[in-house]
């Protein structure tokens, strides 16, 4: 017997009615999320990744389709009614209460017994790092701790599932990189399934067991963070996720002919588009071996960037190729500005978009 998913979603639309013309926001989506599961919906700005959470909490009624939460129908059930909680950016914590206040408000609306609400909010605060602030107010706080007291207030309800709508994004780098591992670990530890909005690609590849990638109102791929990464369903998915470089053309022989060079696209024929990420590129002055692709530029700048160095490197045929090259040894740059170089890679390296 297949084990129900925690959340499906099943051909589901949003239509907005916007100066007398309907706008799709949500265009088909179909999908399903694992009991447990940390589940990433990644896309840019108005790509229908809040709406479809939306959807999923009850904040939204989808304009066809249907909202499965644990095999149950809760298409047309109110948000209060499903066994999920959300967390946004803003925290919404209540000022004028203490941490432990925040945290047990669910429990005592429900009128949970209080020796429960004290074992229960206890347990909460240590999961997330909390003990010994239970009187403080949020106003005393971090961001970082903000949201940990919102995580636990969600949490501490136990719902079946979380749902997380940008939640990082008011954090600085650091505190938001440092986050997303406090997140990884508490979802691990509390075993709930984790629904988690974001626009930012670092953010749903550190955390995330599985990524559905959203452009215009369509999930355009749905795997694991390496799967994503290293193998792009579509031009959209390889430049959204990370950097990366778009090549094309017309394959003869398994090869590209391009910038003066070789692209090796084995057992390809006809036209095709190639990505490569930066990282894989080699970049130097004398000309590679056979059994490897190899096209020659000239260095149009070179960044430095701390634990790398980035190149951009422009081809006869006037394409530009990134260049990411670690600084393991030392800070200094393989090429210059101006510099004529060839750029290798490995044949495994080069993936065919739509293969």
């Amino acid at each position: 017997m297949t084990e129900l998913h925690a959340i499906e979603l099943e051909d589901v639309v949003k239509e907005y009615l916007s100066h007398g013309e309907v706008v799709r926001a949500v265009k088909g989506v179909t999908l399903g999320i694992a009991e447990g599961e940390f589940f990433s919906l990644l896309g840019p700005s108005g790509c229908g990744k809040t709406t479809t959470m939306r959807m999923i909490a009850g904040f939204e009624e989808p304009s066809k389709g249907l909202v499965r939460l644990h095999g149950k129908d809760v298409t047309n059930v109110p948000p209060n009614k499903r066994d999920v909680n959300m967390v946004f950016q803003s925290y919404a914590l209540f000022p004028h209460m203490s941490v432990w206040d925040n945290v047990a408000f669910g429990l005592k609306q429900r009128k949970t017994p209080q020796e429960e609400i004290k074992r229960r909010v206890g347990e909460m605060l240590e999961i997330v790092d909390l003990t010994g602030r239970e009187k403080r107010r949020p106003r005393e706080m971090s961001g970082g701790q903000q949201q940990r007291v919102a995580l636990a207030r969600a949490l501490v309800n136990r719902p079946r599932a979380l749902l997380l709508d940008e939640p990082l994004g008011a954090l600085d780098l650091k505190l938001r990189q440092a986050m997303q591992i406090e997140l990884k670990r508490i979802q691990r530890e509390v075993g709930i399934t984790f629904v988690y909005v974001t626009h930012d690609q670092n953010e749903a590849l550190t955390m995330s067991d599985r990524i559905a990638v959203m452009n215009d109102g369509l999930v355009e791929q749905l795997a694991g963070p390496r799967e994503i990464y290293e193998r792009p369903a579509t031009a959209f998915v390889a430049g959204f996720i990370g950097t990366s470089n778009l090549l094309g053309g017309t394959a003869t022989g398994g090869a590209l002919e391009i910038g003066g060079g070789r692209v090796l696209v084995p057992g390809r024929d006809g036209e095709v588009k190639v990505t490569v990420r930066p990282e894989k590129i080699m970049i130097g002055t004398e000309e590679p071996g056979a059994g490897l692709s190899a096209v020659r530029g000239t260095v149009a700048e070179v960044v430095y960037l701390g634990t790398y160095n980035s190149y951009a490197v422009s081809l006869a045929d006037g394409a530009e190729v990134t260049v990411f090259q670690q600084n393991a040894h030392d800070a200094t740059a393989t090429a210059e500005r101006g510099d004529s170089v060839w750029l290798s890679w490995q044949a495994q390296h080069s993936y065919v978009i739509g293969s």
